[in-house]
């Protein structure tokens, strides 16, 4: 049986898929990554059961964590993480705690303050106040605002072959490439196509690839898109700013804009004309490093 002084589980709940990482002092029990399906962080109860089976699928026979951390996607207020960590305690005789994912970003990078932003299928970026509270903005969801994620960007990109249908102008590289991805005919068909999706987020933000290859192809519709996107992402920073948080130090993740150059690109601009003095981190450590951090500091 692991050591329940030291053994400490953290994890990262992301949309797509879930990373936990177990540690008992330095020597690594687990590191086990699953897909996120059946994670409901608007039900508590069943949130707190899906990851204690999470656990205890995860660590050997008998292993039991002195201390658990969970940073959870779609976590978006301080109630409903605490309505999942006093439903998580249930499961566990430790310290838990449970935050949205984004807030693993800071710690995971080995810093006290900052912000943490994510821009993967959705964005969100979020920080603490000089007493400790913590300050989330964007995290809206596709149909409402994530800007600067797949999902968002896939809706701009649409608008965008939209608008200039409406003007009277031909297809260009972004029009057709969302017309094969969407196996649509034309680009009046756009809006209804999406409009099918029963999965919003993940639906559109397959497609976002589409955008970053329209844009190679000289699209000029696809470059104003993502540079739109960039500026998105760090009016995300500046709220935070006028709000109070410390924003020199921006630690950033999330699949689409670690991936693709030209968004992070666009972003780091953005953020260099509206703040000049705050810095883009990209993340170089898996999330998760951040909720064995905070694991740690539970004990």
């Amino acid at each position: 049986m692991q050591d329940i002084a030291t053994l400490v589980v953290g994890i990262d709940v992301g949309g797509t898929k879930t990373h936990l990482r177990a540690l008992a002092g330095e020597a690594l029990v687990a590191d086990h990554i699953r897909a996120s399906g059946g994670w409901r962080p608007h039900d508590p109860v069943a949130a707190a059961g899906w990851l204690a089976a999470l656990v205890a699928d995860a660590l050997p026979a008998g292993a039991r964590p002195s201390a658990v951390a969970v940073g959870g996607h779609a976590c978006e207020t301080p109630r409903q993480c605490a309505q999942i960590r006093a439903a998580l305690q249930l499961h566990f005789d430790a310290p838990a705690l449970v935050v949205g994912d984004a807030q693993l970003l800071v710690p995971a990078a080995g810093l006290d303050k900052g912000v943490g932003l994510v821009a993967g299928t959705g964005s969100v970026a979020v920080g603490r106040l000089p007493d400790g509270t913590a300050v989330q903005v964007g995290g809206w969801g596709a149909v409402l605002g994530d800007e600067g994620g797949a999902a968002g960007l896939v809706r701009e990109a649409a608008r965008a072959a939209w608008a200039a249908h409406d003007r009277g102008e031909r297809p260009d590289a972004l029009a057709l490439g969302l017309i094969a991805a969407l196996d649509v005919p034309e680009v009046p068909a756009l809006g209804a196509a999406l409009e099918r999706a029963t999965d919003v987020s993940a639906e559109w933000g397959r497609h976002a690839p589409v955008v970053f290859a329209a844009a190679a192809d000289g699209s000029a519709l696809a470059r104003t898109v993502i540079d739109e996107a960039g500026w998105a992402l760090a009016a995300l920073v500046t709220r935070l700013a006028d709000r109070g948080v410390a924003v020199d130090d921006v630690v950033v993740a999330g699949g689409t804009v670690l991936s693709q150059p030209e968004l992070f690109d666009a972003f780091t601009v953005a953020l260099a004309e509206t703040l000049p003095t705050a810095r883009a981190r990209p993340l170089r450590v898996p999330p998760v490093e951040g909720a064995v951090a905070l694991a740690r500091s539970l004990r």
